[in-house]
């Protein structure tokens, strides 16, 4: 049965949904996630309050809205640029990574929401964790498609990496939480290999997050350049060499 075509009223209300959306997200660009209203957006798009209410029921409904469709925008990105960086896992890590940088500097509100400070007062709900979970995923899924090109590849300066001698020796307490993650999407990788895709990810978005918040002033002049240079880095601490073409 084929599926049933929306109503004009149903397209008309997608229509003011994804308007009241697309103002919220300008209101994020301009002040920021914690001065969010809806009565402000509800300005930006000619409505009154109480109309807008019909579709956020409050401030939160709009923002978990907010963090679902920005996961999802982000995620989208770099599922299709690793999707078409070819076979070879030093290329798709590199442009997974560059994927990411390049959709922050075209949605710094975006990116303050989902990666900066807290909006007192909102928890994200339950719903937005498989949202968030697609650019993570992509990355650790190079990492594992990494791990196992290396395993049948001869011998050489690339491979499974091993704790450093001076390491302490928490791994597992510290990243029980990712194993379990992970082994509930079906990936299985060994503990310290998890742990540098741990410390990998987190320094891709801060290096990001040091880029888009002016951090860089008096230290780094070419934050693409510099970028590049981080990204490599973390390959090789990952035990594989970064492509860039």
């Amino acid at each position: 049965m084929a599926d049933r075509a929306p109503t004009a009223r149903e397209l008309a209300r997608e229509s003011v949904h994804a308007s009241i959306l697309a103002a919220a997200r300008a209101r994020l660009t301009e002040e920021g996630p914690s001065q969010l209203s809806l009565r402000a957006v509800a300005r930006d798009v000619g409505m009154v309050s109480s109309a807008v209410y019909r579709y956020f029921p409050s401030r939160d409904d709009l923002l978990t809205a907010l963090l679902i469709a920005d996961y999802d925008e982000l995620g989208a990105a770099v599922e299709a640029a690793d999707a078409a960086a070819g076979p070879g896992t030093g290329a798709r890590w590199v442009a997974v990574c560059r994927a990411i940088r390049t959709w922050s500097l075209a949605h710094p509100g975006d990116f303050a929401l989902l990666f900066g400070s807290p909006v007192p007062g909102y928890a994200a709900p339950r719903e937005t964790v498989e949202p968030a979970s697609r650019t993570t995923l992509t990355i650790v899924r190079v990492v594992a498609d990494a791990q196992g090109a290396s395993a049948s590849a001869p011998a050489g300066r690339h491979g499974s990496p091993v704790p450093p001698t001076a390491a302490p020796g928490v791994v597992g307490t510290a990243v029980a939480d990712g194993v379990a993650s992970l082994h509930a999407f079906g990936l299985d990788l060994p503990e310290e290999v998890l742990l540098r895709a741990l410390m990998a990810w987190t320094t891709v978005f801060g290096v990001i997050s040091f880029e888009l918040f002016g951090h860089y002033v008096g230290s780094v002049s070419d934050g693409a350049a510099y970028f590049d240079e981080v990204i490599a880095r973390l390959a090789d601490d990952l035990g594989f060499a970064a492509d860039f073409g």
